[in-house]
């Protein structure tokens, strides 16, 4: 198997969810090892399965799992947990409990998370005592663009919550990390050194996969980060006739063929698609040895016998009509196919004689590229992030920044900077949106989170409290939660693909949102070979790896639907329609 080339000490992977970066690491570690190397894989992610790819328990310490490799898995949950209560502790029984509750919340999201993984692993680079008997330390879960811009946020962060220029914003969990800022340094500096570090972006051959990863590319890019390496993980090349066989590899194909501009002029490594998937140690040697694609693939039954598959979208998109109005809200990670099942929703709930208005908040989600906008009772819109910012923007200033002194107006200006605000930005626009559910419905892919709306939830309870407020919130995000809440109005259908880290990440997400007491409608499962009826021998024997995931998100809804992967791309009325009639009969 072709892996990306190795000629620094730390190897960072990064990616979306469910694109393979585990498994590649994983795979480049065995393959450093068994060439002599001494090499430690670092896992951040708070869904991760290297303890089930390596099959050795992991903690925070490194583990030996093979002559040579060592592996560990940072828990970011706990390390979140552990700095949220360092920071909140000493304002109990100080501001009321509001406050308090507030506060908590502003360390409770992805970015507490996000923060306290980056505290975790900094000491890994930037304390170089730490890792200094290996010769290459391999990172599953690279730090994100996000991640990055937080931290080079120049301000005294430890003045933050004192002044409460902010209010609801992510940098809430930056405010106790100043005397961390020399390590952070030093960690962004190896970051960016070429010749130390080598950031590889991991993607699937499809095309917005790829354009995902040409979004982390300029992201990383504007940092200053070294030029990543890509590599394109999971390329199919058909060795029978089966039409989703064939159709899979010509899908792939023309990925490639139009991969973006900025990602084609990186230095690129292909890995094969492995029938048997690449998790334990024996399916990593397999997929390392030069053999054929199918060589370890008999033919198999293209359905395990003992498992009973979920119906399709129609019976699902029954129960969704039958109110008549409402918000339809697709989520999950990226490269899941929200944005497929949103438009395909949409376009059931429009033939059905509903008028329904088509939108998203994802900047690289184009609704428009897979359904045009001649559909009788369909509109298609799109809420701009960057348009929201910059009134969102205009607006905090406009009210709050006459009544601050020059120090208090800087801290906000740089809030206003921060990757949340625009997430707060959008969340507004969002809650304009989500009225127009009362007089038909509103599909919207990719939705706020359940932090976010906790956050701005919290903050207007904080800012009543302690009279910090930037200004009232809207009406309709007042409105928002409420409906969000009400299981007659909102419907959430949470998005994920048959496989390990889809899954987890999708478990998460339902978690979170269970924090805003939203509770999911369904679960969809998105691209399923084991029900695509294919013959060919190495997708059979991939869909058999499908089981155990399919049987979990079962124990995780109350309503699935599952869509196979179909030889028809998703795009266009004949491909959406194809995803409407695919699948068993509710």
């Amino acid at each position: 198997m072709p892996l990306p080339a190795v000629d620094t000490r730390y190897l960072f992977f990064t990616g979306k969810g469910g694109v393979g970066k585990t498994s590649l690491s994983c795979a480049t570690g065995l393959a450093l090892a068994a060439a002599g190397k001494r090499v430690l894989i670092v896992s951040t992610d708070p869904a991760s399965n290297l303890d089930e790819v390596l099959e050795v328990p992991l903690g925070a310490t490194p583990t030996p799992v093979l002559p040579g490799l060592f592996a560990l898995n940072i828990d970011p949950e706990a390390a979140a947990a552990a700095y949220r209560e360092r920071m909140v502790g000493p304002y109990r029984g100080v501001l009321p409990e509001a406050a308090i509750r507030s506060i908590e919340e502003q360390f409770s999201g992805g970015c507490t998370v996000e923060i306290a993984a980056f505290d975790a692993f900094a000491e890994l680079i930037g304390l170089p005592a730490r890792t200094e008997d290996f010769d290459h330390v391999i990172f599953d879960t690279a730090p994100t663009g996000h991640t990055l811009r937080l931290l080079t946020l120049p301000s005294a962060w430890s003045e933050f919550l004192d002044t409460g220029a902010g209010g609801a914003s992510c940098l809430g969990p930056l405010a106790g990390l100043e005397k961390q800022k020399k390590l952070y340094a030093a960690t962004v500096a190896e970051l960016a050194d070429p010749a130390r570090t080598a950031i590889i972006l991991v993607s699937r051959p499809e095309a917005a996969a790829l354009r995902e990863a040409e979004r982390t590319r300029r992201e990383l890019a504007e940092l200053g980060v070294s030029t990543p390496r890509l590599a394109v993980n999971g390329v199919f090349v058909a060795h029978s006739d089966d039409p989703v066989a064939q159709a899979m590899a010509a899908r792939h194909a023309g990925a490639l063929a139009d991969i973006p501009a900025g990602l084609a002029g990186l230095p690129r490594s292909e890995t094969a698609f492995v029938a048997r998937g690449m998790v334990g140690l024996e399916a990593l040697r397999a997929a390392l040895l030069p053999s054929a694609p199918q060589a370890d693939a008999a033919p198999v039954p293209a359905l395990v016998p003992e498992l009973v598959l979920p119906p399709g979208l129609a019976g699902l998109i029954d129960e969704l009509a039958a109110t008549g109005h409402g918000v339809v809200m697709t989520m999950g990670k990226g490269g899941v196919g929200k944005t497929s099942v949103a438009a395909a929703v949409a376009l059931s709930l429009a033939r059905r004689g509903h008028r329904v208005l088509l939108t998203t908040t994802d900047p690289a989600a184009h609704v428009a590229d897979l359904l045009d906008a001649g559909v009788v009772n369909l509109r298609i819109g799109r809420i701009d992030p960057a348009l929201e910012v910059a009134r969102h923007r205009a607006e905090v200033i406009a009210r709050a920044g006459d009544q601050l002194d020059p120090g208090a107006r800087a801290l906000l200006e740089e809030d206003l900077r921060s990757p949340c605000t625009e997430e707060i930005a959008v969340f507004h626009a969002f809650a304009r949106t989500v009225e127009e559910g009362a007089d038909g419905f509103v599909v919207l892919d990719t939705a706020p989170t359940g932090h976010t709306i906790l956050l701005m939830d919290s903050a207007e309870a904080y800012h009543r409290e302690v009279l910090r407020s930037r200004g009232d919130l809207p009406d309709a995000v007042r409105q928002l939660l409420p409906r969000l809440r009400d299981p007659d109005f909102t419907r959430v259908l949470i998005v994920t693909l048959a496989e390990a880290t889809p899954v987890h990440e999708a478990e998460r997400l339902q978690a979170d949102l269970g924090r805003a007491q939203i509770k999911p409608f369904a679960w969809v499962i998105n691209q399923s070979l084991l029900a695509s009826g294919s013959l060919d021998p190495v997708l059979a024997a991939r869909g058999r790896f499908e089981a155990p995931f399919i049987r979990r998100v079962g124990e995780l809804a109350s309503r699935v639907a599952l869509v196979p992967w179909l030889a028809e791309a998703p795009t266009g009325r004949k491909g959406l329609a194809g995803m409407l009639a695919a699948g068993l009969a509710p």
